[in-house]
């Protein structure tokens, strides 16, 4: 269920989106007889709420082969197919990875897509799990980031390490690495620039962090988190997928959930980027970023199997 009573979150956060396109899709189930049209139509509605075309088809497809697999006689039948099909498809194949000592979470992702404040309500989450927290600020490019970090690590309660505007950034988060090494810090998380948009440079840049991190601590696991907005849905990932290619992303972390209708870019992040969703902001407290459940999400999405 997770620290916050993360179900309960979950089903307020897409409480825009399950009575929006998804609440079509669910009582289009519901109420529908199951032949081609009823597949032709749920195709329109699942393109409508953002999955992407090719997504939408792959659904409609894995839906067609388990009803007929599981012998389905109603909509009803079919729509907790659907569910269990997101549901497998969203599980990430691999959990989060934060046995090294330290863990290091590396967050990247453009400017104005929320990456600061998802990086203080990370702090906070993982406080609050009893984690000790360093944070660093290495998006020295921008000169409020390294600002808006420190107020934020106030706010948090936790320490952060930060330099000068301009200063090399894999020194910053060097420094962070081999400190939180030293005083046996269980969790560093590391903000990176948001607008490195030459391919090259941002390979550069975040090669040059990755050494540097196992230079300081060689114990350190790392996980690298690509920040993306929901409300910019299928723009976002395809914004992202250069990031994705040169950053070697290991997960997502989709912001303002709550804010779309539509809620479906979750569902093709996964495909189109090959990446999980570990975290999802269901809302502007503090404590609204919370570890994404593939099952929960299902259900948020398309009510509980008694509908």
């Amino acid at each position: 269920m997770g620290l916050f009573g993360s179900k309960k979150k979950m089903d307020d956060g897409l409480l825009k989106t399950r009575t929006g396109f998804w609440g079509n899709i669910a009582n289009t189930l519901r109420g529908s007889e199951i032949d081609d049209d009823l597949y032709e139509e749920l195709e329109e509605q699942l393109v409508l709420a953002d999955t992407g075309a090719d997504t939408a088809m792959e659904l409609v497809e894995a839906l067609r082969e388990r009803v007929k697999k599981q012998k389905c006689k109603t909509g009803e039948e079919a729509l907790g197919e659907l569910r269990a099909i997101l549901t497998d498809r969203l599980s990430p194949e691999t959990e989060f990875d934060l046995s090294g000592r330290p863990a290091v979470i590396l967050v990247i992702g453009v400017n104005g897509v929320g990456k600061t404040t998802s990086i203080a309500k990370l702090a906070n989450y993982y406080k609050n799990a009893g984690k000790s927290v360093l944070l660093a600020a290495g998006d020295t490019f921008r000169a409020a980031a390294g600002e808006q970090l420190e107020i934020w690590a106030g706010r948090t309660g936790v320490p952060i390490v930060k330099a000068p505007e301009g200063a090399d950034p894999a020194a910053v988060i060097y420094d962070a690495v081999h400190s939180a090494a030293a005083k046996g810090t269980d969790i560093v998380i590391c903000d990176t620039a948001g607008r490195l948009h030459n391919k090259k440079n941002l390979m550069d840049e975040l090669s040059k962090i990755s050494r540097g991190v196992t230079k300081a601590a060689p114990g350190a696991s790392v996980e690298t988190l690509l920040v993306l907005d929901a409300i910019t849905g299928q723009n976002a990932i395809r914004q992202a997928e250069e990031f994705v290619a040169a950053a070697h992303a290991t997960g997502v972390i989709l912001t303002k959930l709550d804010g779309t209708a539509k809620g479906g870019c979750v569902v093709s992040v996964k495909q189109k980027l090959g990446l999980p969703v570990r975290f999802v902001g269901v809302g502007e407290g503090m404590e609204d970023l919370i570890p994404f459940d593939a099952a929960e999400f299902a259900e948020g999405l398309l009510g509980n199997t008694e509908g």
